[in-house]
């Protein structure tokens, strides 16, 4: 799925670029801006070392020359960060990759199954199947450009001004016929709920974690998911329950990665 960028210009002299291109690109040239902000930080953080020292009665000659890294470092880890969150994006990263391993970590010892990749033969194909004593759910991945802003107005889901009812339509429907291949092979009553990882875009919400809800779809960023299906699942599927449904969907769902 792609989307617009503020990075890209309407000009005709932008054409035949790719958003990602000029991303890298202005990147690449505002780390003289960087360094130089760098600089400024890693003087108030020597200050501030220095400060603290008097305060304390503490060594100035380590304190200042420690204020001086801890800022310096803070504003390095900064930086990586705000490039390393487009990773997905600028196809650096594989986002169900990413995901799928937060997943584990964050809802395996929860007594949660993730399977990777798995598709309704014929019909929908989603990156990351969850079953836990919460419910089941679907995850999939996409990644927009760091300044997207992704919210719902009176109810509808948009992605900037792009509005997006078919994103929301492609996930609920395939979490719908995951749900009824399920239901029938298990003979356990399944509904699904669809998520959508976001990497990169900024999720436009008040709440905490950051999580949108429309159209019948959740989208969170990858590090909240788990946290997400843990607080909004209340099947209360027992282990045996679990244990089947894994099992069902495993033997009824077609691999495709």
């Amino acid at each position: 799925m792609s989307s617009g960028s503020i990075y890209v210009s309407p000009d005709e002299k932008f054409h035949g670029s790719s958003p990602q291109w000029w991303y890298e690109k202005f990147w690449t040239e505002a780390r003289p801006t960087r360094l130089r902000r760098r600089r400024w930080i890693t003087g108030i953080g020597a200050v501030a070392g220095a400060l603290l020292a008097i305060r304390f009665s503490l060594p100035l000659v380590l304190m200042a020359p420690l204020g001086a890294a801890a800022a310096a470092g803070g504003d390095l880890l900064f930086s990586w960060w705000d490039h390393e969150r487009t990773a997905v994006w600028r196809g650096k990263r594989r986002g169900e990759v990413r995901t799928g391993r937060l997943l584990r970590r964050g809802l395996t010892k929860y007594g949660y199954s993730v399977l990777d990749g798995r598709a309704v033969p014929g019909e929908a194909s989603i990156d990351h199947l969850v079953i836990g004593p919460g419910g089941v759910w679907i995850v999939d991945n996409e990644a927009w450009g760091p300044d997207v802003h992704i919210a719902q107005f009176g109810g509808k889901l948009f992605f900037d001004e792009k509005n997006g009812s078919a994103v929301a339509k492609g996930l609920t429907d395939a979490a719908a016929a995951m749900a009824g291949l399920l239901s029938r092979e298990s003979g356990i009553d399944v509904e699904i709920q669809p998520v959508l990882a976001v990497h990169g875009g900024k999720l436009f919400t008040a709440g905490r974690p950051r999580v949108v809800v429309a159209e019948g779809l959740v989208l969170a960023y990858p590090r909240t998911v788990s946290r997400v299906l843990r607080g909004s699942g209340h099947a209360g599927y027992s282990e045996e329950q679990v244990e089947l449904l894994s099992r069902t969907a495993a033997r009824i769902l077609r691999r495709i990665f």
